[in-house]
C-alpha cells in the first residue's frame, strides 16, 4: 500500500460471515484494548451524568451502518415546540446491501423545551423517535461526501470512490428499497474532470450554483450547474417549500436503451480546472464573501483552511486548528498563524465555522470529540471559580458523546446552536455507529452578565441556586472533565 495515501475517514465494515474466520488476538492485545474501551466507557459515563447541566437538547440515534457524512437540509414545517427538517446521511454497508444515500426527516425539539431529567435517559443500541427514515437513494458505491447546495438544498452532491462527482435532486429522486442487487438510482447530474478518483475535497458555493471538487489527480475541478437547473431551483420561497412536485433539474431526453451513456444522467464539463498541488487534494471550501475565492487542503501538507471575513482557520497534522489571516500571507499563500488551538489528542477531521457567531467554529477528530472554539476568548482573562484548570485558549464547549473518531458534523443554519454529529464507533453501540443532534444549554454561550441577571430574577427557587453555582464552577469550566 503506498504510504503516502490518503487515509479513509471510516471504517469498512467487516462482513458478518467472516468474523467466526477472524484469527484470535494476542492476549497482550486484547488487554490493552480491554483497558482502553473501559477508559472510554467510563468517560462517557461521566459525560452522560452531565447532560441535563450542558445541554438544551440532545437525541441519540444508533445507525444501523456507518456514516461517513451527514448534513441538514431544508426546513419542512415549524410547530408550537419543535421543527421538521431533512436530514442527508450515507450508509457504508458490507457488500451484503447496496451502498445508500438516506434522506431522513429530523424533528428538532425548539429551545428550552426539553426536560432536563428526559434527554440524558437515551438508549445507545436504540433508534431515535425524533430520526425517521424517509426515503433512500441507491448510491453507485461508497458516499464519502454530501453536500447540499446553499441556494437550495434539494439539491446534494456526493463523492464516491470514482472520478465523478454526483448531482442529485433529492425530492424527486424514486424511493427505493435497498437490497442486494438492485440497480443503482440514476443520479441527476455527473460532474466530469477529474484524471483519478476524487473522494472527499467537495464543496458547494455559497452564493451561485458552483461545485468545487479536489481529487488524487492533484487537480481542482470547478462546475457551474447554473445552466442544468431551472430558475425555481434558486428561488428562495420554492427553494424552503416542504416537499417538491416536480424535478428542480433540467432533464435530459430519455435514453433509447441501457447501453445509452445518458442512462447514467447528464453529462457535465468542468468550466476550470486547477493544477500546482503535488499530492491529493484533501479538502475544498468556497470563501462566503467571495465566490470566486477557493480554499484547499492539500494531503501533501495535511492541512485544510476554512475562510470567514479575513481570517482563516486551518488544520494540520499535529492535531491541532490553526488560524491564519488571509492580509497577512505572502503571494504564495506562506504565512505564520495568528492562533493555534490545541484540544484533541488525535488528528483533526472535520472544521466548520458557526453560522451563528462570527468568531465560532468547530472541530472534530478521531479522539471522539467535537470541540467548538470562540477565536474571541483567546487572551481574555476567565475567572475559573473554586476549581482551576488550564483547558485550551479558545475552547469552550467539548461535546464528548462519541466513544470513538467522529468522521463528520453539521451546524444547522435554521435551527441556531443545533449541530448534527456521526461517528465510527461500532464497537462500542453493538451497531453501525451513532448520530447525535445535539445543543447545549444557551447558559453556556450567551455572555456571562446576561445569564446571571436572568438566573437572579429566580434566585429564591433551589434550581437556580445550583444554577447559579454552576454558573462558575462548570460552565466556566464544564470543561474539567473531560480535558
Amino acid at each position: 500500500m503506498d504510504p503516502q495515501a490518503p487515509k479513509k475517514r471510516g471504517r469498512k465494515p467487516k462482513p458478518k460471515e467472516d468474523k467466526k474466520d477472524e484469527p484470535k488476538m494476542k492476549e497482550s492485545t486484547t488487554t490493552k484494548r480491554t483497558a482502553h474501551q473501559h477508559a472510554v466507557d467510563d468517560k462517557y459515563t461521566h459525560w452522560k451524568s452531565l447532560v441535563p447541566v450542558l445541554y438544551d437538547w440532545l437525541a441519540n440515534h444508533n445507525l444501523v451502518w456507518p456514516s461517513l457524512s451527514c448534513r441538514w437540509g431544508p426546513q419542512l414545517e415549524q410547530a408550537t415546540y419543535k421543527n421538521r427538517q431533512r436530514l442527508y446521511l450515507s450508509e457504508q454497508t458490507d457488500g451484503s446491501v447496496p451502498n445508500t444515500l438516506v434522506i431522513a426527516n429530523c424533528e428538532v425539539v425548539k429551545p428550552r423545551v426539553a426536560a432536563a431529567e428526559h434527554i440524558s435517559q437515551f438508549n445507545e443500541e436504540a433508534r431515535s423517535p425524533f430520526v425517521k427514515k424517509h426515503k433512500t437513494i441507491i448510491h453507485p458505491g461508497e458516499v464519502n461526501r454530501i453536500r447540499e447546495l446553499p441556494q437550495n438544498t434539494k439539491i446534494v452532491a456526493t463523492h464516491t470512490d470514482s472520478p465523478d462527482v454526483l448531482i442529485w435532486d433529492v425530492e424527486a429522486q424514486p424511493n427505493r428499497h435497498a437490497v442486494l442487487g438492485a440497480t443503482n438510482s440514476r443520479p441527476d447530474l455527473i460532474l466530469t474532470g477529474h484524471q483519478d478518483n476524487a473522494e472527499f475535497a467537495l464543496a458547494m458555493c455559497p452564493t451561485e450554483p458552483y461545485v468545487l471538487s479536489g481529487g488524487k489527480d492533484k487537480s481542482v475541478v470547478l462546475w457551474s450547474i447554473q445552466d442544468h437547473i431551472t430558475s425555481s431551483a434558486t428561488d428562495p420561497a420554492t427553494a424552503k417549500s416542504a416537499g417538491s412536485s416536480g424535478s428542480i433539474i433540467k432533464q435530459s431526453p430519455k435514453p433509447g436503451d441501457g447501453n445509452d451513456k445518458a442512462a447514467d444522467g447528464p453529462s457535465v464539463g468542468p468550466r476550470g480546472i486547477y493544477n500546482g498541488h503535488e499530492d491529493t487534494v484533501e479538502d475544498v471550501t468556497f470563501c462566503p464573501s467571495r465566490s470566486s475565492v477557493a480554499l484547499v487542503m492539500t494531503h501533501a501538507l495535511y492541512y485544510g483552511m476554512l475562510e470567514l471575513a479575513q481570517a482563516q482557520s486551518l488544520r494540520s497534522a499535529d492535531n491541532s486548528v490553526r488560524m491564519f489571516d488571509r492580509r497577512n500571507l505572502t503571494s504564495n499563500g506562506v504565512g505564520s498563524p495568528i492562533n493555534k488551538f490545541e484540544g484533541h489528542s488525535a488528528a483533526v477531521l472535520c472544521v466548520q465555522w458557526s453560522p451563528d457567531k462570527s468568531s465560532v467554529f468547530g472541530s472534530s477528530a478521531e479522539d471522539g470529540l467535537l470541540n467548538i472554539w470562540d477565536y474571541e476568548k483567546v487572551g481574555k482573562k476567565v475567572e475559573q471559580g473554586p476549581r482551576t484548570t488550564n483547558y485550551p485558549a479558545g475552547l469552550f464547549f467539548q461535546h464528548a458523546g462519541h466513544r470513538d473518531k467522529v468522521v463528520d458534523f453539521h451546524w444547522n443554519a435554521s435551527d441556531p446552536w443545533t449541530v448534527v454529529s456521526v461517528s465510527d464507533d461500532c464497537d462500542s453501540t453493538g451497531g453501525g455507529g451513532t448520530l447525535q443532534i445535539w445543543r447545549m444549554s444557551d447558559l453556556i454561550y450567551r455572555p456571562q452578565d446576561e445569564v446571571l441577571a436572568e438566573l437572579e430574577k429566580f434566585k429564591a427557587h433551589s434550581l437556580c441556586i445550583l444554577c447559579l453555582k454552576l454558573q462558575n464552577d462548570c460552565i466556566q469550566g464544564a470543561l474539567t472533565w473531560v480535558v
